[in-house]
C-alpha cells in the first residue's frame, strides 16, 4: 500500500476537497494522511488579496513543502494556482469540473439586477468587481470581503453588506448550495481561470505517485483549465487580475471564451476560438490571448503590470 502525505489548506472547504481527495485514493489502495499547510493568503485576511502583493498567496506554502518533500501531493482550488510553473513541480491530475459559475447571494433581492440602487455587493475579487461596474456602473457599492465562506455568510446575516457573490462550486462542496440566491451567467458574467475546477501537484519525477493519481484525471477538464490557464499567462494577469475564462469540450471540440476588463469596468474585451479536442489546449488559449491584445486589451495589460509592480510587497 502506497502511502501518500496529502498538502491542503486548513479552510473548511480546503478540507473537503482534500478528504474528497484522499477517499478517492484510499479506495484506489493508497495510504492517504492530510498535512494541512497554513499559507499566507489564511494568515493575512485585513484587506484586499490584491494589496499582498505576490502571486500565490494560497498556493506558495503548499508548494514549498512538496519541494521539501514533506508532502507527496498538492491538492488546490485551481483558480488559486498560479500559471508560471515551479521548477521541480507539476500539475498532475485535474479531476472533472465541478460548477463553474459565480452565484448571486442576498437576503434583499432574487436577482443582483434587483438590488435596490446604492446596495452594498461584497466580492473579495476584483474579476467580479469589475464585470460588476461594467453592467451596472456605479449603480452598487462594492465592498471588499475576506475570510472563509462562512464568514462572509454571516457578514451577509448581519447587514454589513446587501449581497454576495461567490463561487458556486465552494458553496457546493459545503453542502451550502440553498444559500445561494440565484446564479451569474455567461455571457453577463465569466468564472475565473480554473474556477470550480481542482489541481493535483506533485514533484516532476515522482511517477509512483503520479501512477497513483492518475485515474483522478479528467482529460476534457484538463485540456480545458490547460487552455484557460495559457491564456493568463500570456497576459500576464496573475491570479487575481480581472481576467476570465471559461473553457468546455463538446463534441470533440474545446471552445474557449475569454474576456478582460478594466479594473474600473470601463472597458471590456473578449474573444472566442475552438480547435479540435486533439490539438494543443495551451496553443489555443495562447491564440485566444494574442487575439485579445490585438483587439486594444494590451493598454489594460500594461496598465495591470504597472499596478502590479507598484503593489508588490517582498
Amino acid at each position: 500500500m502506497q502511502k501518500i502525505r496529502l498538502g491542503t489548506r486548513g479552510s473548511a472547504l480546503a478540507r473537503q476537497q482534500a478528504d474528497w481527495t484522499a477517499d478517492i485514493l484510499r479506495k484506489l489502495g493508497c495510504d492517504v494522511e492530510i498535512v494541512v499547510v497554513k499559507t499566507t493568503g489564511d494568515l493575512r485576511q485585513d484587506g484586499p488579496i490584491a494589496n499582498i502583493g505576490a502571486p500565490g498567496v494560497f498556493t506558495k506554502e503548499l508548494q514549498r513543502a512538496l519541494l521539501d518533500k514533506t508532502i507527496d501531493i498538492a491538492v488546490h482550488s485551481l483558480k488559486d494556482l498560479p500559471t508560471e510553473p515551479v521548477d521541480g513541480l507539476s500539475l498532475a491530475a485535474v479531476p472533472s469540473r465541478g460548477p463553474f459559475r459565480d452565484v448571486f447571494v442576498s437576503n434583499t433581492a432574487k436577482t443582483i439586477d434587483k438590488l435596490p440602487n446604492g446596495s452594498v455587493i461584497g466580492t473579495g475579487s476584483l474579476r467580479r468587481k469589475a464585470q460588476i461596474l461594467y453592467r451596472f456602473g456605479d449603480r452598487y457599492r462594492i465592498e471588499d470581503v475576506r475570510g472563509n465562506v462562512e464568514t462572509r455568510l454571516r457578514k451577509l446575516g448581519e447587514g454589513q453588506i446587501d449581497a454576495l457573490i461567490l463561487a458556486e462550486a465552494g458553496l457546493a462542496r459545503l453542502g451550502l448550495s440553498d444559500r445561494i440566491t440565484s446564479l451569474l451567467e455567461p455571457p453577463d458574467f465569466l468564472p475565473a481561470i480554473g474556477q470550480g475546477a481542482l489541481g493535483i501537484e506533485i514533484r516532476c519525477g515522482d511517477s509512483q505517485t503520479a501512477t497513483a493519481i492518475a485515474p483522478l484525471n479528467d482529460p476534457a477538464t484538463f485540456a480545458a483549465v490547460q487552455a484557460e490557464r495559457a491564456m493568463l499567462r500570456r497576459l500576464q494577469g496573475g491570479c487575481i487580475a480581472p481576467i476570465a475564462a471559461f473553457g468546455i469540450v463538446e463534441n470533440n471540440r474545446l471552445t474557449l471564451h475569454g474576456r478582460i476588463l478594466a479594473p474600473d469596468g470601463s472597458k471590456m474585451f473578449e474573444r472566442t476560438v475552438s480547435a479540435t479536442f486533439t490539438e494543443s489546449s495551451e496553443t489555443l488559449g495562447i491564440q485566444l490571448a494574442e487575439s485579445l491584445l490585438e483587439s486594444g486589451a494590451d493598454e489594460v495589460v500594461d496598465d495591470l503590470i504597472r499596478q502590479r509592480t507598484t503593489n508588490y510587497e517582498p
